[in-house]
C-alpha cells in the first residue's frame, strides 16, 4: 500500500468574525465602568485616538477649530454594521480600503453634539466610590491585636486566629474537625487554657463576636459586652436559640416561666445582635452604579437622555490626520498612520453605534412599560427580548447584550435594563401581568396584614384572585421566599 500527496483547490464561503465585529459585540455587553476601562486602554494603545477638550459651557471643542462647521447638506459616513450573531461573509478587513482623507473631510470637522443633559451633582461619584480597596477583617483585627501586650507565642496564636476566619467572621479550619482552638494551642505552644483566654480577648475586639466558633458563642459574647448575659436574653441564647428561630414562642415562655410580653422584649433585644460579625468586611468593594441612560418626563411624554460622557469625548488625532495627508515620507510610516487612524475611527463609530442601540432599546421599553413609569412596579407589564427585538428590528441576542449590566435612571428609581423583562401571569378577562408585579402585590398585602393574624399563603391566593390575578399557592410561596419573607407562623406577633 502506497501513500501520495495531492493538492486540490476548493472555493467556499465561510463565516468569519472580524476583529472589529468582535470588539463591537464586546462593547455592547460592557457596563459603563467596564467601557471606561476599555476607553482608557484604547487611548494608551492607539496614539491616533485622543480625548476632546470641553469648553466652558460644557460643549466639546470642534475637531478643527479653524474650519467652518459642516453644513446641513453634508452627511456623515455610515456607521459600522449592527453587531449580530451572524458576522459578515469574507476573510479580509475592508476597513483598510476606506479613503480616510475623504472620510475626515466629510465628518471629522463636524462639531460634536453637546449633551442636552445638564450637569447634576448627583451624577458625580460618591466619595466612598473613589476610595481604594476596602480593609479586610484580618487586617482590621491585626491592627487591634498589634496594640495588645502579647508574648511571642500569643502573637503566633492571635495571627492564626485572625487568619482562619470565614467570610462571616467565625473561627474555622477547613481541614480539621473538632474545636479549632485546640489546633491553635498546639501550633503556637500555648496551653489550652491560655489559648482560650486569648480567644476571648480577640472576640471582644471590633467587631464584637468575631472569631466565635458558632452562632451561640457569637451572640453570647455580644450579650456579655452589653451586660445582659445573665438576664432573659442570655437564657434564650444558651438554651432556647433553636426554638426562638422556629418561632415557638408560647412554648419557650412556658418553659422559662415568663409572659409573652417579657419574651417579646427579650427577643427584640436579641435581634439587635449581629449573627455575622464579618459581614461588612467580606463583601466586594462597593462601586457606584453609573446609569447608561436616563428616562425623563417632559410634559406628557418620556424622553431618553444618554450618558454622553463616553460618546462625545473621543476623536481621531488631528496630528495623525495631517500626517496622512502628507504625500512624502516612507511607505511603512504611512501604512502605520493609516492603520492607527483606521482603528481609532472604527472605535469611535462603534462607541456611537453602542449608544444608538441602547437608545433604541430604551425607547422600545418606554413604549411597552409606560404603566411602570407612571405608576410603579405594580403596573409592570410582561415583556420578552423577542418583543423588543421585533419592535426595533434587531436580533434577540443583541437585545440581551444591550440590557446586560446596563442601568437606567427612571422617575421610579434606578433599575437594570433586564428588570423590565418579565414572564407573564394570567389575569381575569384574558389580560396578563408581569411576575415582578405579582411579587409587588404579595409584598403589599403582607405589609398591610394584621401582625397578630398574618395571612397564610392560601389566603394571599384568595386575595389576589379578588384582584383578578390567578396564581397557585406554590407560586405565592415561591415569590414570598424570593422576597425573603417568612411564613405566616414566622410573621405572627403574640403581643
Amino acid at each position: 500500500m502506497g501513500f501520495e500527496l495531492k493538492q486540490n483547490l476548493k472555493l467556499a464561503q465561510s463565516l468569519v468574525m472580524t476583529p472589529q465585529m468582535q470588539q463591537a459585540i464586546k462593547m455592547l455587553q460592557m457596563s459603563q465602568a467596564e467601557l471606561e476601562e476599555l476607553i482608557q486602554e484604547e487611548l494608551e494603545k492607539n496614539p491616533a485616538l485622543e480625548e476632546r477638550e470641553e469648553t466652558g459651557d460644557g460643549a466639546v471643542e470642534e475637531m478643527e477649530p479653524g474650519r467652518a462647521s459642516q453644513t446641513a447638506d453634508a452627511r456623515e459616513p455610515p456607521p459600522p454594521p449592527e453587531p449580530t450573531e451572524t458576522p459578515e461573509v469574507g476573510t479580509s478587513d475592508k476597513s483598510a480600503d476606506i479613503d480616510w482623507e475623504k472620510y475626515f473631510e466629510n465628518s471629522q470637522t463636524m462639531q460634536a453634539t453637546p449633551s442636552n443633559r445638564e450637569a447634576r451633582d448627583e451624577d458625580e461619584l460618591a466619595f466612598d466610590a473613589r476610595l481604594t480597596r476596602s480593609e479586610t477583617l484580618f487586617e482590621h483585627l491585626m491592627k487591634q491585636i498589634g496594640l495588645m501586650r502579647l508574648t511571642r507565642q500569643e502573637e503566633i496564636a492571635a495571627e492564626m486566629i485572625a487568619g482562619n476566619l470565614d467570610d462571616d467572621g467565625y473561627l474555622v479550619f477547613d481541614d480539621l474537625c473538632g474545636d479549632p482552638i485546640i489546633h491553635v494551642a498546639a501550633e503556637s505552644g500555648l496551653t489550652l487554657t491560655a489559648a482560650e483566654r486569648l480567644l476571648k480577648k480577640i472576640q471582644r475586639l471590633d467587631p464584637v463576636g468575631a472569631a466565635a466558633r458558632d452562632v451561640r458563642e457569637c451572640l453570647l459574647v455580644q450579650a456579655e459586652t452589653e451586660g445582659i448575659a445573665d438576664c432573659l436574653v442570655g437564657d434564650l441564647i444558651r438554651d432556647h436559640l433553636e426554638e426562638v428561630g422556629k418561632h415557638r414562642l408560647p412554648a419557650v415562655a412556658k418553659k422559662l416561666g415568663v409572659t409573652l410580653k417579657e419574651l417579646d422584649f427579650a427577643i427584640r433585644e436579641l435581634s439587635r445582635f449581629e449573627t455575622k460579625p464579618g459581614r461588612k468586611y467580606s463583601g466586594e468593594d462597593s462601586r457606584a452604579v453609573i446609569p447608561d441612560v436616563w428616562i425623563r418626563k417632559m410634559g406628557s411624554d418620556y424622553v431618553v437622555e444618554l450618558n454622553s460622557d463616553c460618546r462625545d469625548r473621543l476623536r481621531v488625532s488631528a496630528f495623525y490626520r495631517q500626517a496622512l495627508k502628507e504625500k512624502s515620507g516612507p511607505g511603512d510610516v504611512r501604512d502605520f498612520v493609516k492603520e492607527r487612524i483606521s482603528g481609532a475611527a472604527w472605535f469611535v463609530k462603534a462607541l456611537q453605534q453602542r449608544q444608538r442601540t441602547i437608545e433604541k432599546v430604551t425607547e422600545s421599553i418606554i413604549k411597552y412599560q409606560r404603566g411602570f413609569l407612571d405608576h410603579g412596579v405594580a403596573a409592570l407589564k410582561p415583556l420578552t427580548l423577542k418583543d423588543v427585538a421585533e419592535d426595533i428590528g434587531m436580533h434577540e441576542s443583541t437585545i440581551s447584550r444591550v440590557t446586560t449590566a446596563k442601568y437606567v435612571d427612571t422617575p421610579q428609581g434606578v433599575y437594570e435594563l433586564k428588570f423590565f423583562f418579565n414572564a407573564a401571569i394570567p389575569k381575569s378577562g384574558g389580560e396578563e401581568i408581569a411576575n415582578t408585579a405579582v411579587r409587588s402585590h404579595i409584598q403589599r398585602l403582607i405589609k398591610s396584614e394584621n401582625p397578630k393574624k398574618p395571612y397564610s399563603d392560601q389566603q394571599i391566593v384568595a386575595l389576589l384572585h379578588t384582584e383578578g390575578i390567578e396564581v397557585a399557592r406554590r407560586t405565592v410561596t415561591k415569590y414570598r421566599e424570593q422576597l425573603g419573607i417568612p411564613s405566616s407562623s414566622g410573621r405572627k406577633k403574640f403581643v
